[in-house]
Formats: C-alpha cells, sequence, structure tokens
C-alpha cells in the first residue's frame, strides 16, 4: 500500500472547505529534477572525465590499453551506478510529491521515506519568482512572510542557497510561465493589491516575478 493510500484528496491532507477549489496541480518532472536537485550530470561528467584521463595516458604511452582497460571498465561501471542510483532518486521524489494550488493556499506534498504536507496560505505569501529553464521546466520559489520550517524540512522543494531564510519553491514543473499566471491571478483574486506587488517585485538571481508573465 501506498503511504498516500489514504488520502482523501490526491496531493492535500483533507477534502477541501467549502468555498476552497484547485486552481492547478501538478509535480516535478524527474529528469530536470535529477539533474538540477541530484546533480546527475555533474557526477557523470566527473566519472568521463576519469575515463578520458585513462585513455590519454593509454595515447600517450604512459600506460598500454591492456593494464588500462579493467581500471576503464570499473570507472565506469562504478560512474553509471551511481548516475542511476541518483536518477532513481530523482524519480521517485518526483513521483512522491504533488504541488497544488487553490484560489486560497498553495499545497506541497512531497517525501518518499518520511510523507510531508505544507500549507502555504495567500495571505503568508509576498512574493513569487519565476526561472525557466533551457528544457523547458522552470522553477517557481515562494518569498514568504510567515514560516517555521527550515531548509532541511522543505528540501529538496527549496530556492538552492536560502538557508537562513528558506524560500519554499515548486520546482521542475511543467509549463512554468503557465503555472506562474495561474498562481498570479489566484494570489491577485484573493488579496487584494496582491497582482501590483508582484508586478513591482525585483527580479534576483535569474528569476523573475511572477506577475511579469501574466496576461
Amino acid at each position: 500500500m501506498s503511504e498516500y493510500a489514504n488520502e482523501p484528496v490526491r496531493g492535500l491532507p483533507g477534502h477541501l472547505p467549502a468555498g476552497e477549489y484547485i486552481v492547478w496541480q501538478g509535480a516535478p518532472a524527474w529528469f530536470p529534477l535529477a539533474r538540477r536537485v541530484f546533480h546527475t550530470h555533474l557526477v557523470a561528467g566527473y566519472f568521463a572525465v576519469l575515463v578520458a584521463w585513462a585513455l590519454l595516458n593509454v595515447a600517450t604511452g604512459h600506460r598500454t590499453l591492456a593494464a588500462a582497460l579493467p581500471g576503464i571498465g570499473i570507472t565506469l561501471g562504478v560512474g553509471l551506478g551511481a548516475v542511476a542510483l541518483l536518477a532513481a532518486l530523482g524519480w521517485l521524489a518526483a513521483r512522491a510529491t504533488v504541488y497544488t494550488i487553490t484560489n486560497r493556499r498553495i499545497v506541497l506534498r512531497f517525501g518518499v521515506a518520511l510523507p510531508k504536507c505544507v500549507n502555504l496560505p495567500f495571505t503568508q505569501i509576498a512574493a513569487a519568482g519565476l526561472q525557466v529553464h533551457a528544457d523547458g521546466s522552470g522553477d517557481i520559489p515562494l518569498s514568504v512572510t510567515e514560516t517555521r520550517l527550515g531548509f532541511i524540512h522543505l528540501w529538496p522543494n527549496v530556492r538552492p542557497w536560502r538557508v537562513g531564510k528558506p524560500e519554499p519553491m515548486l520546482r521542475a514543473v511543467a509549463e512554468p510561465e503557465h503555472v506562474a499566471r495561474l498562481l498570479a491571478d489566484a494570489l491577485a483574486a484573493a488579496v487584494p493589491g496582491r497582482r501590483e506587488a508582484f508586478d513591482a517585485a525585483p527580479a534576483a538571481s535569474g528569476f523573475a516575478p511572477a506577475g511579469s508573465v501574466a496576461a
């Protein structure tokens, strides 16, 4: 039985109260999540450099091919195993994660071994950003006014390097511009003046204001 088998509504800890409804629901794309959170590309690159170095030693005559082959084989095997393990972790993390935007809040449900559910009422969200990556997926960080959640508690659904003041983040979502528009519209409808606050929010570290993509 799945740890989420008893959810009354997928991704939510309970039924929505009267007047609240789901605006959008989705999950991270596993491949971008594995790449940007578990750094599969960096690990693959590290082992590729080791293999290239061994082949360079062969090409320059420092070692014979017969002597280098066993080491190259071991390096390739360990490298493939490491990348496969990290990719599997990314797939599991994406499978266990559900992002929900309602007309009143954002809910993050995540956790492979230790399931967690984080509610973020719109009244606690000061601003939201958007970063679209080359693969088409995107991240939406949330600047919150009140939270007792730590960086480790939110990981991997948190903006990198914001340890002192963690920012929850919807990571590796498909069609990020569309999701950001829906979020900006929902916030503007729920909190008077929120659209103006989004449009005036400063961009930082490659993140543009979520409201800047609104129609």
